[in-house]
């Protein structure tokens, strides 16, 4: 159930189509319940109106005749129970054959009005609950012709359904006793309830085939619109997966044509501009690649002359000894410098290849430390390695590893400003981690998003005492992509800076989550 109510929910989203039939159909459903209303209302008053104006013309003809029947018959009041006899019977056999019931109620003041009590004559399978108590009061105290809707229900052996209906009321006098009576015609309304069903239903079938007529032109309509678009959403997506020869059908010469004629017109400049990069990029690749290479011979001749110096620089004046040693410097910066880019060429070309075993991140750490023992001390700074579980494995290539920490540990030490430096490890399931944390200069903000750039620096003017490159981090975010893993910066000026690895257990294995957080406890405690 839940599955198909989230794929409902993603189709809805998705679909611009589903979404404007499904509109256009309650918009419409709302309209025809409004015109259907409406359209019943007039129906209903007319077939009501039309009903009143017969029924009571017909009551007021039968109340007519039987006056002037009566006014022919000379009254006693020994004739008053065959007067009333002669008086109802004619029209309850009037209306058992027109299809209307007959109630002789009085005389009028006489207790009890009940006419479930005091009616004396009415047609046969009549409740005398059909006349509504309201018109009973009305006429005992008026001699004008009323009327008044009702509720007409008959006795259970009559085998007539109950109904609507129509009751209007008439006084008479009668000779033989000068008393007044009151006589009640109960007009059923059943014929116009059934045409008022009948419209009902024609509407109701008519409504709902107008709706499926409408969504079927709606979706016909939205169909013409939204499979041009979602052709251009299949070629986009093609074009993004660097199919860059998929262009749009061109059809017709309408707006949606225009769309595609421009779309792919957009695809071929993309295509054009793309290919030019794609050329660019290989050229400097392989310029880079050239140079590095071109340069390892008269690199290898200068060293070779370099070290010829270096070595007899005790026999050398003052000046020409520092040059000597200076030069010695710069050759290894420069070798360091060769070295990085044939290997960021590798990476350009997608030639970087991992070499994988099982690595302990903690002996990583350590072997970094040693190795970067003497810049410390030159700097007057310590790093030491905190390890949080012991051993901290993951699937890696070793060497790349230790020359991601080695380049964040030098790093660390050229910004720490002879402070102490951390070196954080942790591990769980999933992943292990490093994180490397100075108390130096910082970052300033937007500027841990820029560290990993080729030959970025944050200060210019800085001094590099690890003889770096410019290209430490950057190889370092490489060699970390390479294994799957996160290379993160954090830091604030003046309150130092973090740098973490996150490196997933098996290297086919997708990171969530990270160890060791980003951002150090000590510095969430500070902001705190």
């Amino acid at each position: 159930m839940t599955d198909a109510i989230r794929w409902t929910l993603t189709f809805w989203r998705r679909s611009i189509q589903a979404r404007v039939v499904v509109s256009t159909v309650l918009l419409s459903a709302i309209v025809f319940s409004v015109v259907g209303w409406f359209l019943l209302q007039q129906t209903k008053d007319g077939l009501v109106d039309a009903r009143v104006e017969r029924v009571v013309a017909e009551a007021a003809n039968e109340t007519a005749d039987a006056r002037a029947r009566l006014a022919t018959v000379p009254g006693t009041d020994d004739e008053a129970s065959l007067q009333l006899q002669q008086l109802v019977d004619p029209i309850i056999s009037r209306g058992a054959s027109r299809g209307f019931s007959v109630v002789l109620n009085g005389p009028i003041g006489e207790e009890p009005t009940d006419l479930a009590v005091s009616g004396p004559r009415y047609s046969t399978g009549l409740d005398l609950d059909s006349v509504p108590d309201e018109l009973v009061e009305h006429l005992d105290e008026s001699d004008a012709t009323a009327w008044a809707f009702s509720r007409v229900r008959y006795l259970p052996e009559s085998g007539r359904a109950d109904g609507p209906g129509i009751v209007v009321g008439s006084r008479i006098r009668l000779p033989a006793d000068g008393e007044f009576y009151t006589i009640y015609y109960v007009f059923p309304m059943q014929q116009e309830q059934e045409t008022l069903d009948l419209v009902t239903r024609a509407l109701i079938t008519a409504g709902a085939l107008l709706l499926v007529l409408v969504a079927g032109l709606t979706w016909l309509v939205t169909r013409q619109v939204v499979t041009p678009v979602r052709m251009a959403r299949r070629v986009a997506e093609r074009l993004a997966a660097g199919e860059l020869e998929e262009r749009l059908r061109v059809r017709g010469e309408d707006d949606i044509a225009r769309l595609a004629t421009s779309f792919n017109q957009m695809a071929s400049s993309l295509q054009r501009q793309i290919r030019q990069l794609e050329e660019l990029s290989r050229v400097q690749r392989r310029f880079t690649s050239d140079v590095s290479h071109e340069l390892r011979t008269p690199l290898t001749t200068v060293r070779m002359a370099g070290d010829v110096l270096y070595d007899a620089r005790a026999d050398f004046d003052p000046v020409t000894a520092r040059a000597a040693e200076l030069l010695q410097t710069e050759l290894d910066r420069f070798e360091g410098l060769l070295s990085d880019l044939l290997e960021i060429s590798r990476f350009d070309a997608g030639a970087a290849a991992l070499e994988l075993d099982d690595v302990n991140l903690v002996d990583v750490a350590h072997r970094v430390v040693d190795m970067t023992r003497a810049l410390a001390e030159q700097r007057h700074t310590t790093v030491t390695v905190t390890a949080l579980s012991d051993p901290c494995l993951a699937e890696a290539d070793s060497r790349r590893v230790e020359r991601i920490v080695r380049n964040l540990v030098s790093n660390a030490i050229d910004h720490a400003d002879s402070t102490g430096i951390v070196i954080l490890v942790n591990a769980d399931e999933h992943a292990a981690a490093i994180a490397v944390r100075d108390h130096g200069v910082g970052l300033a903000p937007g500027e841990a998003a820029l560290v990993f750039n080729r030959f970025w620096r944050a200060d210019p003017a800085r001094a590099r005492t690890s003889g770096g490159t410019g290209l430490g981090l950057s190889i370092s975010l490489e060699d970390t992509h390479l294994h799957g893993g996160w290379l993160q910066a954090w830091g604030q000026p003046g309150e130092g800076a973090q740098f973490r690895l996150t490196l997933p257990r098996r290297v086919s294995q997708v990171l969530r989550h990270s160890p060791l957080p980003l951002v150090p406890d000590d510095a969430e405690e500070m902001a705190t």
